[in-house]
Order: structure tokens, then sequence, then C-alpha cells
């Protein structure tokens, strides 16, 4: 008996449920078997999302549509959960895979040696966002967010530390609010449409009555202050730099993808609730995103250009992405040319995958300056397992480590500036050229070309500054000793930034691809209502 191919779409939550469930039954001193049960784990979903991705276009996954359903519970929508996969999601879904099993890689190196329960943690929030990226309903947007925000919880205070537990209480402070304002928001759209599937509000706000607009607008409002906390939008972002700082390297180059998911909720909703089908409600916040988005990519090229230390420059990198996708969304959502938010998302791609590879040569980097050494026994708990230290052949020691070393911070420094040839070039230029098309319309396109030169100016900058003092100004006689356990993530997350940049013209017909359905949310409306269950699918003889 085989396996309907619909299934597969839930494989991306359900794989790492299942994982971080079996690794808490083994104990903390097997965490060799948590390990590799991780690492299938990751391996596992990033192949799901890659079959996702091949399919997410006229295949049998679909149907012949360009949407796939997947009805929990066989009960139809809106009344029951459903999970959606399209281009947006399916491209989110790999890229957090792309991102999961470098970081969980790195890990392997002692920091999973440095706490509790991180494997479990590292697998729900995995979890918790694959859920995000493919649920069809707000309610279960908001658990998901949850599983990922607990996860995340534990994840950034993992190893401790004075710097993580004061990092940490914001985080924490800052997102329980953000999630109070969510449930607050949710109750008022439900109140006025009595509905919370995505696909049936598309049906439903246009024809609002007077009176019910404003309250629905409200709750709608209310909930965009939650996804902006979550992106990291300026003013809301104040909790950002320290914590992104705070966390261990392959906690970090995760967190890299957690804003975007603020991001791609404020995308998909936007597009879908307040698109051209609208009617009165159409276009509602654009203003709010575009000037949001603009002020964050300011304030984080001034934070960039203000920090004296690599974590910092990275996690305001992180902001400028943000508010990059942010912007672009509010010029396509105003009316603007969709050319924008096609090149901001292939942007997107780049930006997050060179932060993540950031994050993880922080450390060896330091350690090339003397700051910190490979972690030892005394570092780790009581329940450390001398069998899982690493082994001495795994350390890399010798006068090309410093080449590679730089190289590496050479590749991720062009990808984050936007220079040529690399693919932060490309998605920069693929703005201007849209921006350059909205310059007599708009009076913000101009503002926002000029903050990609100059964001791009800082980022060379900063990045320059810190490279020169690590790689030239170092007075260290011996190369720094780096396990290849730290190597190969970052060589692979390097290596897929060159990908990316040579295959850039078939990931930008992608995207191209992916903002032409955005812009159509009553198919995306169709599909979902009119997914068949499974008792009423014709059963092949």
């Amino acid at each position: 008996m085989s396996v309907a191919p619909e299934h597969l779409i839930i494989a991306p939550i359900v794989v790492p449920f299942l994982a971080g469930a079996l690794t808490l039954i083994y104990d903390e001193r097997q965490r060799r078997a948590k390990l590799a049960i991780g690492l299938l784990s990751c391996a596992v979903t990033l192949l799901a999302a890659i079959e996702l991705l091949a399919r997410s276009k006229g295949s049998d996954l679909t149907g012949g549509n360009d949407i796939g359903f997947y009805l929990l519970g066989d009960w139809s929508a809106p009344y029951g959960i459903v999970l959606v996969v399209d281009r947006l999601s399916a491209m989110m879904l790999v890229l957090t895979g792309l991102l999961a099993l470098p970081a969980l890689i790195f890990s392997a190196a002692g920091t999973h040696r440095q706490g509790q329960h991180f494997h479990a943690m590292f697998q729900f929030l995995l979890m918790g966002l694959n859920g995000a990226f493919l649920t069809g309903d707000l309610f279960n947007l908001f658990v998901f967010f949850e599983v990922l925000l607990a996860a995340s919880y534990g994840l950034l205070l993992h190893g401790g530390g004075e710097a993580k537990v004061r990092a940490g209480l914001h985080y924490i402070a800052i997102n329980l609010t953000a999630s109070l304002l969510f449930l607050v928001g949710v109750s008022l759209v439900y109140g006025v449409t009595g509905t919370l599937n995505m696909a049936h509000l598309v049906q439903l706000v246009s024809g609002l009555d007077d009176d019910q607009r404003p309250l629905f607008q409200a709750g709608a409002g209310i909930m965009a202050v939650a996804f902006l906390v979550k992106a990291g939008i300026w003013p809301l972002s104040f909790w950002l730099p320290s914590t992104y700082a705070a966390g261990a390297a392959p906690v970090a180059a995760l967190f890299a993808v957690m804003t975007k998911v603020g991001a791609y909720v404020l995308v998909r909703l936007s597009f879908l609730i307040f698109g051209a089908h609208a009617g009165a409600s159409a276009g509602f916040g654009s203003q709010v995103l575009l000037a949001g988005g603009l002020t964050t990519v300011t304030f984080g090229l001034l934070g960039v250009l203000a920090s004296r230390e690599m974590d910092r420059v990275a996690a305001f990198l992180v902001m400028i992405s943000s508010g990059t996708v942010i912007a672009a969304t509010g010029v396509v959502t105003g009316g603007g040319p969709a050319g924008v938010l096609s090149a901001a998302l292939f942007y997107m791609l780049g930006s997050t995958l060179a932060v993540s590879a950031i994050f993880l040569l922080i450390e060896p980097m330091r350690r090339l300056g003397g700051e910190a050494e490979l972690i030892t026994d005394e570092e780790t708990d009581d329940y450390d397992d001398p069998d899982d230290d690493p082994r001495p052949e795994m350390v890399l020691a010798f006068p090309g480590t410093v080449t590679v070393l730089s190289l590496a911070f050479g590749v991720t420094m062009i990808a984050s500036a936007g220079l040529p040839p690399l693919s932060g070039f490309i998605g920069k230029l693929g703005m201007v050229q849209g921006l350059l098309d909205d310059t007599g319309r708009d009076r913000w396109a101009w503002g926002f070309i000029t903050l990609l030169f100059l964001s791009g100016f800082a980022t060379l900058l900063a990045t320059m500054r810190i490279g020169i003092r690590t790689f030239w100004g170092s007075e260290a006689i011996e190369p720094p000793r780096i396990l290849a356990l730290e190597f190969a993530p970052i060589l692979l997350l390097v290596g897929l930034l060159a990908v990316l940049s040579v295959k850039a013209e078939v990931t930008l017909g992608y995207m191209v691809d992916t903002t032409d359905a955005l812009l159509r949310p009553t198919l995306y409306a169709e599909g979902v209502l009119g997914a068949p269950r499974a008792e009423d699918a014709e059963v092949p003889e």
C-alpha cells in the first residue's frame, strides 16, 4: 500500500515533532544518539521540503493546481484545520531546512553539551517554524508561534550566563506581550467575521458592512503589531540586537530565519486579506509597512556602523533584511510594481544564508584573536559524557585555516553588502529596477533606493573594519584550533550562497511566479475551500 503524496505536506511538522519527543526519552549522557536522531530529522525534513518545492506547481501533489492542501481529520475548510503549501510556503520550508542542518552540525562541536534538552528544543523550534509556514488559519498560526517561541526561550538560555539570562528575560517579556496582542487581534477578527480561516477571510472581507469594517481593520492592525514585533521592525526591535548577540552560535544561526516568520505572515496576509479584491480595505496598512520597513533599514544600517563586535553587526543585518522585505511588501500592496517584491524575496534568501554563516563564523574568528578556545570538560554540565568529546583528529590547525576563514568571511561580507557578483547584488539590482519604474508615482521610491545603497555601504565598512582587525591585526602566532564540525557547516552555507548566485535566473523566475500567485488571492481561497475530503476523493482502480 503506497502512501498518498498529499501526506508529504504534513511531514515537515510531524518529523521534527516525533524526533523531539524521541530525544526526550534518552538520557543526557546519550547525546550522540540524540544528535543522530536530530540530524536524521533535519535531513528528512529538508528532503520533504525540497520535494514540496519541486511539486509546488501543477503536479499530482497539488491536483494540477498551484496549491496543495492537507485536511487534518478530513474536515473540509473552513470548519477544519487545513495545511496549505504553495510557492511561498515551500520556499520558506526549504530555507529553514537549509539553516537547521548546518546549525545542528555546528552544535555537535560542543554547544549541545552545555546544557540539557538542546536537541528536543531544537526539533520543537523546527516544528513550530514549519507549522507557521504551512498553516491555513490564524488560530493555528498562533499555536505554532507559541510552540516555536517556547522552544526558542530554552535555546536562547542554553548554556547559561548573565548576558543570556538578561537578554532572555527581555526576549520572553516582549514576545509574551506580542502574543497577547495577537490574541486580542484574532478575537476582534473572529468577532466580526465568524471565521479565522485565511481563505474564508479572502471571500468575506470585500462584503463587510461599513459598521463592521473599522473593527475588522482594528483587529488586523493589532495582529500586525504582533507580527511586526516578531519581524524586528523599528521601534519594536530594541530586544533584537542583544538577544541575537547573546545566543550560542548555532542558535543564533537558526534564529536568522525567526524574524522572517513575522515577515512571511505580513506578506501572506497583506495580499490575502488586503489585496486588490478587498474592496474598501484594499491596500490597508501598506504605507505603514513601507514607512516601518524603511525606518528599520535606516536604524539597522546605523546600528551596523556603530557596532564594534561581529555578533551585533550580524544582529543589525537581520533587521536590515527584514526591513527590506517589509518595505517591498508595502510598495506592492500599495499598487507598486510586483518586481520589487520578487527581487526582495530573492534578496531575503541570500541575506538570511549570509547572516547565518556569519553567526557560525564568530566563534572561530574570536578564537583567532585569542578571545575563545574550544569547549572543554570543565565548561560542560554534570551529565557530560567523556566519549562525546571531539576527537583530536577532528581538530583543524594548519596555516590554511586562517585563509579559509578569511575567504568565507569575505564571501558573507560581499553577499550581505550587496556587492557583485553574489546574490545580494542581484536582489538589490532587481529592487532598484522595479523602484525606478515607480519613482514618478511614489515619493518613497527614491528613499528606498537610497537606503539600499547606504545599507550596503554601511555593511561593507563595518565588516571590513572587523575583518582587518581579526585577520590582519591579530597577534596570534599559531592558527586557531577549529573542529571539522565547525568548518563544514560554514563552508556549506558559503557554498549555498555561491549556488544561489549561479542559479540566480532560475531562482528569480521562481520568485516572479511566487509574487504572481500572491497577487491572485482568490485562487488561493477557491483552492482551499474547494479542497476535497479523502472520503469524497476518487480512488483509482
